[in-house]
């Protein structure tokens, strides 16, 4: 069907075709004209008129049309249902020549009056099959019953109104000049393929200031002479680190670019048009069209984000390059990318970032240019993590503290760790756990800490200049994200509604818009809501510790000796298993509760969204994640209160204390846990075993079957089995959790980085070949930055200074040696710190009903135990009570902390200063584009007027009469636009 305007022109065509019957010679792709009248610009909330016929066809009428100029074709659909393959398989239309820029996919459902006819009067309908299959069993009833025909009927209504929603849109479609195609399989899936022309392309380029490559290509240097020659030098060493594509190939020339005009094609290079916009920018062109096109039907307009979500349509998206498997896969850019990008046998090269962003656009490319450069700056962190580890491990032997502990000539009684069930046990038993904490927890732990929080500054700095440089390679530098905002579905709709309401009084033209009063409710809900799950978070905290309580009373109760080995040691590794299966359910759950709330708020564009439900999901994602290592970190062990006066919730429970060398060996089992379990599950389980679950399900037939299948199934038919692509959130937030434990907790686990980068490493090739074999091809955003995830990065980074500050002092014993060695030594020496660290209880002081059961489990009668804390002796005037060493450690633990986070602030801020976010050679090459685009533009416009000049000479010499001087001006000169 070919749609007109009032003026007889072509302003679109629809294409249907039975599968038996081969359409004519394609519509040639016509030229737009440089001389007609139209806007450069279009707001967001401007719809489309019909085109022009001058716009559509300015040169040139379509081929094999002049037949055709008086009536319309009337639609055929295209089923196929004789199995016979299509003319080529390939993302074009059955002419083979148009090529697909996006796809519709829609359920095909039969018209309800063409339903109740075949059902009520066929012969041989469903309904009198079933009637005379059940006459044998059950009397005929006289009618139908009123409630199912009812609910029938309302089906066929909504049905009708879906397929009336998608007439309108389509026609509405072909009023942009785009190209439909529509393809109906009897399976009962509709694909409505869409073509942009020439025109709509240019057309819609200009609208959307796409910068485009010109003639004009100049070469790019790096910086000065001697840096030119490293970089080439460097370049040259890590060559087989580069994957094989042709991006790199030429990365010393660059094509000036410049916003498309329609009025000056001629500066741009349109030797090969099929290759000037490029399949990611032809279906980004598409898309924003779609979303300018509206459906009035209902009460209030539609456009393609609400006839999706109303299941108008069921999906959208543009079609992948071509295959990636089989020898007869052509070569394409989806195919280089599987090979040297998406294969784990690549690992160690560098990303062909260049070729990501042509084939994904640039907001993704962004994300993994950012994520190789985090994986990048994880390698020194992770070697001086190791170097650090490798140094509690050499010097574990002459620590002395742990030394003193695992002494049994010593012969420490130590008090019980729980009422009744337990009894006294000796210091040396705990020998392991105080050399394992020295592995984690010595000198050269604060070093570690303050390297990680320059790092994070490092990192920051690095990523800006990257990013920068990025920007200048993919022009856009001078792009402005706020001209890609429409506003949502949800937001218009509620502006619908506020407007009809507001009908009936005087001021009907003033803007409409949602106020903060209008959005009190939702506003208040998401606060509660909010607050409601954060403090469910604590409660199941505080459920694993109740936990542990339990677990530790019960192994002292058991009667096995295998359970009574190493109680402390299961119970830790139990609660932290248990403390990563409730991180990981609730990161689910809260995910879909942060969409929920944030769709409560309507707002007003999708930029707007994606920033309140990223700022929503990360506040609840981070207290899920880090609320029991803060808990280890800074609140274990130190609301216990003291033996003869312990501290009990839910009756008679006793709050937990830490092992004697502190609580930082149980704080990095669980981050080494949480890390190594949030990654493997979450990646393998998740993100591979799911994914191939969901691929054998619908797998049903045998492998030959199958593979017959998928070579006659179409590109579009192909892709509409791949999964949708949901955003980069979830790969963003995974990141940024991982990034939090790498940089907060990092005192307390050195080899944080390590793990982190091997993880990197491995997702780096996942999230390339889920991107390239197992979604959808997304939408080509345009971004120049990765938003507000960098001001979360950089949120932590500052947040990591001041945890780590208050790790060290008050979680770590670095404070309490350092006090022992230069205050309270005899000899400066670390001998006897162990004796100092421990206070004394006379056992008599014990509450009723809290002493031991077998007080003679050591083999003699105890009558003082010790305990870790700072107290007066019982035969001191005041028993028990807080000694002048607690205080004296107190005070250098935050004198600490202030200096530690105010020295470490001004080293990372005065790295920041002393970095520029600017490369300079960048900085110079900007310049240089903005000189040599002046002119270009004074060349071009100084050959303009001299051709029309001699045009204008030459005009009037041929055209002057006999006798008169051809120099004579005209009463109107002739000007031509070129």
């Amino acid at each position: 069907m070919e749609r007109r305007d009032d003026g007889g022109e072509e302003v679109g065509s629809v294409t249907h075709h039975n599968s038996a019957e081969e359409s004519g010679s394609p519509p040639l792709l016509c030229e737009h004209s440089p001389q007609q009248n139209e806007p450069t610009t279009m707001r967001t909330g401007d719809t489309y008129q019909p085109v022009p016929g001058e716009d559509k066809n300015p040169d040139m009428d379509f081929v094999n049309t002049s037949s055709k100029s008086k009536q319309s074709i009337h639609m055929k659909n295209r089923y196929a249902d004789d199995g016979s393959s299509y003319p080529q398989l390939g993302p074009y239309f059955s002419d083979g020549q148009r090529r697909v820029d996006y796809v519709l996919v829609y359920d095909i459902e039969q018209p309800a009056s063409v339903q109740q006819n075949s059902s009520i009067f066929g012969k041989n309908s469903f309904i009198q099959r079933l009637r005379r299959r059940l006459s044998s069993r059950a009397p005929l009833q006289p009618k139908e019953d009123p409630e199912i025909a009812a609910q029938e009927q309302q089906a066929h209504y909504h049905e009708d109104d879906k397929r009336l929603r998608r007439e309108e849109f389509e026609d509405n479609i072909l009023q942009t000049g785009l190209e439909l195609e529509k393809e109906e399989k009897i399976s009962g899936m509709g694909y409505l393929k869409i073509h942009a022309p020439w025109n709509v392309l240019c057309r819609e380029a200009e609208f959307m200031k796409l910068k485009m490559p010109t003639k004009k290509v100049y070469e790019v240097k790096q910086g000065s002479n001697l840096v030119e020659k490293i970089r080439l030098y460097i370049h040259k060493i890590t060559a087989p680190l580069h994957p094989k594509v042709g991006a790199n190939q030429q990365e010393n020339r660059k094509p000036l670019s410049h916003p498309f005009s329609r009025e000056k094609q001629h500066l741009f290079d349109l030797s090969d048009r099929d290759q000037f916009f490029d399949s990611k920018t032809r279906s980004s062109i598409v898309h924003e069209v779609l979303k300018r096109t509206k459906c009035r039907r209902a009460r209030y307009s539609m456009g393609i984000t609400s006839l999706l979500a109303s299941g108008t349509y069921v999906s959208g998206y543009p079609l992948h390059d071509g295959d990636i498997e089989g020898v007869d896969a052509d070569r394409n850019d989806r195919r280089l990318l599987y090979e040297e990008w998406a294969c784990y046998s690549v690992f160690y090269k560098y990303q062909p970032i260049g070729l990501i962003r042509k084939y994904f656009g640039e907001k993704v490319g962004l994300y993994f240019a950012w994520l190789g450069v985090y994986t990048q700056m994880l390698i020194p962190a992770a070697i001086i993590g190791v170097i650090v580890f490798l140094y509690g491990c050499a010097t574990v032997d002459d620590n002395i503290p742990s030394m003193e502990i695992c002494d049994p000539r010593n012969n420490i009684t130590m008090c019980p760790l729980c009422d009744r069930v337990c009894s006294y046990w000796r210091l040396a038993t705990a020998c392991g756990t105080a050399r394992a904490s020295h592995l984690f927890d010595n000198p050269a732990t604060v070093f570690f800490s303050v390297f990680m929080a320059l790092w994070a500054v490092l990192f920051m700095e690095h990523w800006k200049r990257r990013q920068m440089r990025l920007n200048y390679i993919w022009d856009l530098t001078g792009f402005g994200e706020e001209e890609q905002d429409h506003n949502r579905a949800e937001y218009e709709f509620k502006v619908m509604k506020k407007t009809m309401r507001k009908e009936h009084k005087h001021d009907k033209n003033e803007k409409v818009k949602l106020t903060c009063t209008d959005r009190l409710p939702a506003y208040l809900t998401i606060l509660m809501t909010m607050a409601f799950l954060i403090v469910v978070t604590f409660a199941i905290v505080f459920g694993v510790i109740l936990y542990r309580i339990s677990i530790r009373a019960a192994l002292h109760m058991s009667t096995y000796p295998a359970a009574r080995s190493n109680i402390r040691a299961t119970v830790k590794t139990t609660a932290a298993i248990i403390n990563l299966i409730i991180i990981i359910i609730l990161d689910e759950v809260y995910a879909a509760i942060a969409r929920w709330l944030t769709t409560l708020e309507v707002p007003k564009t999708d930029k707007s969204f994606e920033q309140r439900l990223i700022f929503k999901t990360f506040i609840l994602k981070f207290v899920n994640a880090f609320t029991p290592i803060v808990y280890l970190a800074f609140f274990r062990g130190r609301l216990v209160g003291r033996p003869g006066n312990y501290l009990y919730v839910i009756g008679s429970y006793r709050m937990e204390e830490c092992a004697h060398a502190g609580c930082l060996m149980e704080l990095c089992i669980q981050l080494c846990i949480t890390m190594l379990g949030k990654q493997l599950i979450q990646n393998n389980l998740f993100e591979i075993g799911i994914p191939k679950l969901k691929k054998m399900l619908q797998k049903k037939k045998p492998g030959s079957q199958q593979e017959e299948l998928n070579k006659t199934m179409q590109r579009h038919e192909k892709d509409n089995l791949l999964c949708p692509f949901v955003g980069l959130n979830p790969e963003y937030m995974e990141m940024i959790i991982q990034f939090g434990m790498v940089t907060l907790f990092v005192a307390s686990f050195p080899l944080a980085p390590l793990f982190a980068l091997l993880n990197n490493i491995i997702e780096i090739r996942l999230d390339a070949k889920k991107f390239v074999k197992e979604l959808r091809r997304p939408i080509a955003v345009k971004a120049k930055d990765i938003g507000i995830w960098y001001n979360l990065l950089r949120g932590l980074s500052k947040v990591a200074v001041i945890v780590n500050a208050f790790v060290i002092a008050f979680t770590s014993d670095f404070i309490p040696r350092l006090v022992y060695q230069y205050k309270y030594s005899p000899d400066g020496t670390m001998h006897g710190f162990v004796d100092h660290t421990l206070s004394y209880f006379n056992v008599s002081d014990f509450q009723e009903g809290t002493e031991p059961l077998d007080p003679m489990h050591l083999g003699y009668k105890v009558e003082i135990c010790r305990f870790k804390d700072y107290r007066e002796p019982p035969w001191s005037s005041t028993p028990y009570e807080l000694s002048k060493e607690f205080w004296a450690i107190l005070a250098v633990r935050l004198a600490f902390v202030i200096v530690f986070q105010n020295v470490v602030m001004l080293m990372s801020d005065f790295v920041d200063w002393l970095i520029p976010d600017i490369p300079k050679d960048i900085s110079l090459q900007m310049h240089k584009e903005k000189v040599m685009m002046v002119e270009l533009f004074m060349k071009e416009q100084g050959q303009r007027l001299v051709a029309r000049d001699n045009y204008n000479q030459d005009n009037c010499a041929s055209t002057s009469p006999a006798g008169e001087s051809p120099t004579q001006p005209r009463s109107r000169p002739i000007t031509h636009n070129d």
